[in-house]
């Protein structure tokens, strides 16, 4: 992604680490991402008199914003999950996945403001 202490021009800067601030980066800036937030917070989240599963829903949403705030890698990341279900290579389909796999993972380390 990028190890700047803000976003690139034109993609939006990563919200507050609170799922409050989250959601309404998802609603301004990756509305077609909200109503799999919201299902998923109301399944998981809303009604659990636990606070276990928190971290690992703003993991994953996290990485998902921080992902589709940047169409061009979200296009990219996409391009390659794609093709590696096309593929009938199963080393190359692998190695696509791999890519992929290693593009979100560095979307989901940046920090809030960046």
């Amino acid at each position: 992604m990028t190890t700047a202490l803000h976003a690139p021009p034109g993609i939006p800067p990563m919200p507050e680490r609170t799922p409050k601030a989250l959601r309404a980066a998802i609603a301004e800036h990756a509305p077609k991402l909200l109503p799999d937030f919201d299902r998923h917070w109301k399944q998981y989240i809303a009604d659990a008199y636990d606070l276990a599963p928190v971290p690992a829903f703003m993991a994953r949403w996290w990485g998902e914003f921080a992902l589709a705030r940047n169409s061009q890698l979200e296009a990219k990341v996409h391009q390659l999950e794609d093709e590696a279900a096309e593929s009938t290579d199963n080393a190359h389909a692998k190695a696509l996945i791999e890519e992929a796999g290693r593009i979100r993972r560095e979307a989901s380390k940046v920090e809030p403001g960046q």
